[in-house]
């Protein structure tokens, strides 16, 4: 089969290396692509967002599937624009990918099917959610409604802290995404992401993970795109997986059924976890970004055939390989983020590092520059390890990142923290 892979982060670079593994792929383009993913399949210049440029891509290449890895062009429509010119895709429609487009959808979603969340108010204007926030007191969450590329949340400690976020997102700092905001109450718990395949009918579990979202050691400093993260998550227990499954997951799914928009992709639901409840905290229409770089790496080959399934309708025929191991990622990031920071310093020594089923560089923020692999984004490489325990994971993960010479990056010391310590929130 030829396989188009829209993206270009370390996202994709885990599904491009997934997806080559299996006997099934013949010829694999990534579109546009980074340096990492050019060492593996062909990249091309296409727009992503572009639904007719995708389509006449395509048709041009002869391509049998394609998988969309990021958000926006989920919710921009492009996998509509496929499916209507005959393609066999794995995401969303842009009606389904409103779950993470607009967190104000998904609170009615959730409302109308009974789903534990977060209790919220949903508002157009800074006077009612100023006076919503003197009601409820902090600490609460604000969040810019649309997509903000995982930096519209701001968790507020304070009623002082929290008018501020409301004056930032009416001010036009996330554009669009601010102009409706979604005020919740902050909830206790534990955080892990649980991810399920849907292909409109049925839902499959394919693994959990937990991410690490602020900058610093021991989960410090201003919050980031993700700096590591570790699968499976420990605190996702069976029981509190099938809980999530049959209490939140199924009915979302039934729901949107319901409404004519039958969802069908990967479906990634963060959930807080606290007495051995699971409530929603978000839906995204999509693979974490770094969570999948541990389930690539621990699903292998048959990540490709389940994706597959998932698009065809076919989920009920399936089950999941799982082996009992771990897996984790570290992500090398440039000096700065996820402030202001410099692209174009030369990053050496990935050339000695073994890749193979158990350790793996996904470049995310990279670019090929006069024969030197240089930083061309914040969060730069994913240095992905597995291991028959988290333990030896973390130290192969920590042995690559030794080998790799680039000054001007910087990463956490401690993913995997609270699996590794017993440091699980109460």
């Amino acid at each position: 089969m030829n396989i188009l892979i829209l993206g270009s982060g370390g996202r994709e670079h885990s599904l491009a290396w997934a997806v080559m593994q299996n006997p099934k792929c013949d010829k694999l383009i990534v579109a546009p692509g980074n340096a990492g993913i050019a060492a593996i399949a062909t990249c091309a210049s296409v727009d992503v967002m572009n639904g007719p440029a995708v389509v006449g891509f395509c048709e041009e290449n002869a391509i049998d599937f394609v998988i969309i890895g990021p958000e926006a062009p989920l919710a921009a429509g492009v996998a509509d624009e496929l499916r209507d010119a005959g393609f066999s895709v794995f995401g969303p429609s842009a009606a389904a990918a409103a779950l993470e487009a607009s967190k104000a959808f998904t609170k009615e979603i959730c409302d109308a099917c009974n789903a534990p969340t977060a209790a919220y108010g949903h508002f157009t204007d800074a006077q009612a959610a100023r006076a919503y926030v003197t009601q409820q007191g902090a600490p609460i969450v604000i969040k810019a409604d649309g997509l903000a590329a995982g930096k519209g949340v701001i968790i507020a400690m304070t009623d002082a802290e929290a008018m501020d976020a409301i004056d930032t997102m009416f001010d036009g700092t996330f554009g669009d995404a601010g102009a409706e905001v979604v005020i919740e109450e902050f909830m206790e718990g534990e955080e892990a992401s649980f991810f399920v395949l849907c292909d409109g009918a049925d839902v499959l579990p394919i693994g959990t993970a937990q991410d690490h979202k602020r900058v610093g050691d021991g989960d410090t400093g201003p919050n980031t795109g993700g700096m590591g993260a570790y699968s499976p998550a420990p605190v996702l227990t069976d029981q509190i997986a099938e809980r999530a499954l049959n209490e939140i997951i199924r009915p979302t799914m039934a729901e949107m059924a319901r409404r004519g928009m039958p969802y069908q992709g990967v479906l990634y639901a963060g959930l807080m976890i606290k007495n051995g409840l699971p409530r929603l905290v978000e839906y995204n229409v999509r693979f974490g970004d770094p969570e999948c770089q541990v389930l690539m790496m621990r699903l292998g080959a048959q990540a490709f055939d389940l994706m597959h399934a998932a698009a065809e309708g076919r989920l009920s025929d399936m089950q999941v390989n799982w082996a009992d191991d771990h897996a984790i990622t570290v992500v090398l990031a440039a000096d700065g983020y996820p402030g202001p920071y410099t692209k174009g310093s030369i990053i050496k020594g990935l050339d000695g590092i073994p890749e193979d089923s158990k350790n793996m560089v996904f470049h995310a923020g990279t670019a090929m520059q006069n024969g030197s692999i240089v930083a061309s984004g914040g969060r730069v490489l994913n240095v992905t390890a597995r291991g028959d325990t988290l333990a030896d994971a973390h130290e192969r993960a920590y042995a690559m990142i030794d080998q790799i010479n680039w000054p001007q990056g910087f990463c956490r010391r401690d993913i995997g923290w609270r699996a590794l310590h017993g440091h699980a929130a109460e």
